[in-house]
């Protein structure tokens, strides 16, 4: 009995080809693809040829400026992230039956949250489901994101700006940001400023300092205060970005409760 075309396609499709997809359009670049992959960037690019070949359509417009996924190749993202996010449970799905652990639940979540509500929600889970394990690792709100879309993460917390469509959302905290400088700035210890005050100073703060990004409202401040549009520095975690304020590289924005405990 021989199989359909369609059928043919998952018997013999290279499931690598799926992977290294998934990981150019997720960094939209070749190169960078070849990078996180640990491949040759000619290796990448022939592995994109040959799934365009095998599935029949061009799934990648690109040239030296512009990188954007076709119509088919945002399809077969959606769907890739699907089947890759079904493996990814399997480990905790075959622990489960083989020595009677009742399940694994993996939470994605940015950086010194305050949240009562998640952390009741944790304790009222392991009172009723003492069996059950956690893993809560720590990332960038955007990549929260991203983990919870690609089935990584059961459920996430971190800074929301703009919401994807794929995703269910339920605002648990509100966190606020203030603008801080360091005992070695000028203007340490001075009160009454303004935001007038901080025009032209320079800055530093998080990677998702823009206004497409989760930090969208710190961004819009920024600008409004008019610091000075060259950031001295940038990190994703919180303590590098507190470090370097405290150290005098410029002002930059911190979660109020996380600048109270050098305040007070």
């Amino acid at each position: 009995m021989s199989l359909h075309r369609p059928e043919r396609l998952v018997w013999d499709l290279d499931w690598n080809l799926l992977r290294s997809f998934v990981v150019i359009a997720e960094v939209k670049s070749i190169t960078r693809a070849a990078e996180r992959l640990n491949l040759k960037q000619p290796s990448v690019s022939n592995a994109l040829r040959r799934l365009e070949d095998r599935i029949g359509q061009r799934l990648v417009e690109r040239d030296a400026t512009h990188f954007e996924l076709t119509d088919v190749g945002k399809l077969l993202y959606e769907q890739s992230i699907e089947v890759f996010g079904a493996i990814s449970q399997l480990p905790q799905l075959v622990r489960g039956v083989g020595d009677n652990v009742t399940g694994h639940v993996t939470i994605s979540v940015a950086s010194h949250i305050i949240s009562p509500i998640f952390d009741q929600a944790l304790a009222l889970f392991h009172e009723q489901h003492p069996n059950a394990t956690l893993t809560i690792n720590v990332s960038a709100s955007t990549e929260v994101a991203r983990l919870v879309r690609e089935k990584r993460a059961s459920f996430g917390l971190g800074l929301v700006s703009n919401r994807d469509p794929a995703l269910d959302y339920t605002m648990v905290y509100r966190e606020f940001f203030g603008f801080f400088c360091g005992p070695r700035h000028r203007m340490f210890g001075q009160s009454g400023l303004t935001l007038a005050d901080l025009k032209g100073e320079p800055s530093v703060s998080f990677q998702t300092d823009h206004i497409a990004d989760a930090l969208r409202p710190v961004a819009l401040l920024r600008s409004e205060a008019r610091l000075s549009p060259d950031v001295v520095g940038t990190s994703s975690s919180l303590e590098e970005v507190r470090r370097m304020i405290i150290t005098g590289l410029g002002i930059g924005p911190l979660p109020l409760h996380v600048a109270r405990r050098e305040i007070d």
